[in-house]
């Protein structure tokens, strides 16, 4: 095994982290991704509690397992979006306070910051999340979006962006932006312009994740050769396109996940139309020795069958790279 397994506990916060620990323990996986709501990693009693970290470290130790990152994709969300109330659901009744937008996103944007401090404190130095778009409403050009509302929206973001982007360099920590749609970078050509914006900031990279690029039509592996230096962190999860009815396109049509309508729906690892193989060579090739994490979404399947087998999948497909040349022992002496 070339790198460590680990699981998202995203989708799994309704149950107690020591619970999953155990089933994720159980399942094989070597780690957990934490995400930083239900009771898996709270920002708040981490800063304000010395023994808190050291306690989270501990029980997943007693499970033998290990953590490499913390994720804050909810309240990233809602530093740059245009606020409304789906924001609502994803927010703590503090976060949400009045419902005033700017005050929202001000807030959102301290607790990233805090986030990063928190990492600290658990000893890890990856923070994965979302951004956030307030230019997303703006992806199919009708009325015709201008230039320069594309470019304020990007302004919006460094804007935003760059001082918590500071506050991560001082705390040592990197930010991963999860590229996927509804945030400012959702393809290779966004996510170079997002990079741009934020004048290459050397805490700001992605976290790779091929389910959100395949159904685009994006080269899911281009993209790990074109980021190279800035893939930071990496979810493993599979996604088929192609397989509806033709009553369903890309966008998805107002219908659930798990419509058999449906153009596109993500799917357990190797019940999809990614090539995992694929993307282990390009992570070799470009050196990406972190965590290959397991985001298990499948609505069509029960999630511990299928963690177990996503475990097992990744665990089986990925390989060491090679420390020497093939050929090199046909050259004479």
């Amino acid at each position: 095994m070339a790198r460590p397994v680990t699981l998202f506990t995203g989708q799994w916060a309704d149950l107690p982290l020591e619970e999953l620990a155990k089933k994720a323990a159980s399942w094989g996986f070597d780690g957990l991704e934490v995400a930083c709501w239900g009771d898996h990693f709270e920002v708040n009693k981490a800063l304000a509690d010395p023994n808190y970290c050291k306690a989270k470290r501990d029980m997943l130790e007693k499970h033998g397992l290990e953590v490499f990152a913390i994720s804050t994709h909810l309240v990233g969300q809602c530093v740059c979006d245009n606020i409304d109330a789906r924001h609502k659901a994803i927010l703590s009744p503090e976060m949400w306070g009045d419902g005033q937008p700017e005050g929202i996103k001000k807030r959102a944007a301290q607790s990233v910051i805090d986030t990063a401090k928190a990492a600290k404190k658990l000893g890890v130095k990856v923070v994965n999340g979302f951004t956030g778009s307030s230019i997303w409403h703006l992806l199919y050009s009708f009325p015709p979006a201008s230039p320069e509302m594309i470019k304020a929206g990007y302004d919006d973001f460094a804007k935003r962006w760059t001082p918590i982007l500071d506050a991560f360099k001082k705390e040592g920590i990197k930010f991963a932006l999860e590229v996927h749609p509804t945030e400012i970078a959702f393809d290779i050509a966004s996510a170079q312009r997002a990079l741009e914006a934020v004048k290459g900031h050397e805490s700001f990279g992605f976290n790779y994740d091929p389910s959100h690029l395949g159904y685009q039509g994006v080269d899911y592996v281009k993209f790990i050769r074109t980021f190279s230096e800035r893939i930071f962190h990496a979810h493993m999860k599979d996604v088929w396109w192609g397989h509806g009815d033709g009553t369903v396109g890309v966008f998805g049509g107002h219908v659930d996940f798990g419509d058999p309508r449906r153009y596109w729906d993500f799917r357990s690892i190797g019940h999809g139309d990614i090539n995992f193989e694929e993307i282990i060579v390009a992570l070799n090739d470009v050196g990406y020795q972190g965590p290959l994490s397991i985001e298990w979404e499948d609505g069509r399947m029960d999630r511990e069958h299928g963690a177990a087998e996503a475990c097992a999948a990744i665990k089986k497909a990925d390989f060491k790279p090679s420390q020497i040349a093939f050929d090199a022992a046909f050259e004479k002496k």
